[in-house]
């Protein structure tokens, strides 16, 4: 029992413990931590992972934490196991070099958010396979809402929610880095085998 469990939810149980230490280590913990643009280019690589640890605040955890939770609840089966820390390190990647390369007007970020768009994205293809439609319908709300983030901002009042500015393109890299971590296998969106 315990092992089947540990299997499906050591990794959103991980990063809700990390997140959760993170919170409290204070704001010279964080100054180590976040992404910061000028750190990183200096060779401060953790940078790239790290940030996605931390937090606005308490209410900015928060808000993360049930999307992790969300996530996994429509997702656990497609991203348990290795599949899950693939997917994970792809949209951690995805959003941290996606800032990088492509808006180098950022100086610092924390925050899930952009990693959890990349979850999102990859367990819906993964759906793929066994309820096509379903996935459809999800990739389709997934995609108008980075198409509404890209043109008009980010969703009303998340800015207010989250306690800071929202980084929008860090769902949109988050989500391709996902879609990536997704496409690393062959086997993602072929269809179930029929004995």
């Amino acid at each position: 029992m315990w092992r089947g469990w540990f299997k499906i939810w050591h990794l959103p149980v991980l990063l809700i413990l990390l997140s959760t230490l993170l919170a409290l280590g204070g704001a010279d913990l964080a100054g180590a931590l976040r992404y910061q643009r000028a750190e990183i280019l200096q060779g401060q690589f953790w940078r790239l992972f790290s940030a996605h640890l931390l937090h606005l605040g308490g209410a900015h955890l928060l808000l993360n934490l049930c999307g992790l939770g969300l996530v996994w609840a429509l997702f656990a089966r497609e991203l348990s196991g290795p599949d899950g820390w693939l997917v994970l390190l792809c949209s951690a990647l995805g959003v941290s070099l996606g800032l990088l390369l492509f808006d180098p007007g950022l100086d610092w970020y924390v925050g899930l958010s952009g990693v959890l768009h990349g979850l999102f994205a990859a367990g819906a293809l993964r759906h793929w396979r066994e309820r096509p439609a379903e996935a459809a319908l999800m990739l389709t709300v997934l995609a108008g809402k980075l198409l509404w983030e890209q043109l008009l901002g980010p969703l009303p009042g998340t800015s207010a929610v989250a306690g800071g500015p929202v980084v929008v393109d860090a769902h949109l890299f988050g989500a391709l880095g996902g879609c990536l971590g997704a496409l690393l296998r062959r086997s993602a969106l072929a269809p179930p085998r029929r004995h």
